[in-house]
Order: structure tokens, then C-alpha cells, then sequence
């Protein structure tokens, strides 16, 4: 579950860093790259709840 956080962690930088290179000079690729982060969040949260799950019921 630590990995899993750290992962979680690593994308949340990776999507804040793109996010504000978008907003902040309108870097077009930054955008692309921002989206990308954010589906793979939503996998990775999707995981996080599904571990969460099983931790909590031990």
C-alpha cells in the first residue's frame, strides 16, 4: 500500500507540474501530458480504494 501511495504521490507532481506549465504559458503538450496524469490517477485511486477495502476488513 506504501508503494501504492508513492505512486499515487509521484502522478499527483507530474499532473501539478504539467497543469501549471498549461495555465501559466499555455503549453499546449503540458495539457496533453496533464490529461494522461489524470487517467492514470484515476486507476491508481481505484486501486488505492480496492486495497483500503481489503486492509480494513482484517
Amino acid at each position: 500500500m506504501k508503494e501504492l501511495l508513492e505512486q499515487i504521490n509521484a502522478q499527483f507532481e507530474a499532473f501539478a507540474k504539467d497543469a501549471n506549465a498549461q495555465v501559466e504559458s499555455g503549453n499546449k503538450a503540458a495539457g496533453t501530458r496533464a490529461r494522461k496524469a489524470t487517467l492514470e490517477m484515476t486507476k491508481l485511486m481505484k486501486e488505492f480504494r480496492k486495497v483500503s477495502l481489503e486492509a480494513s476488513k482484517k
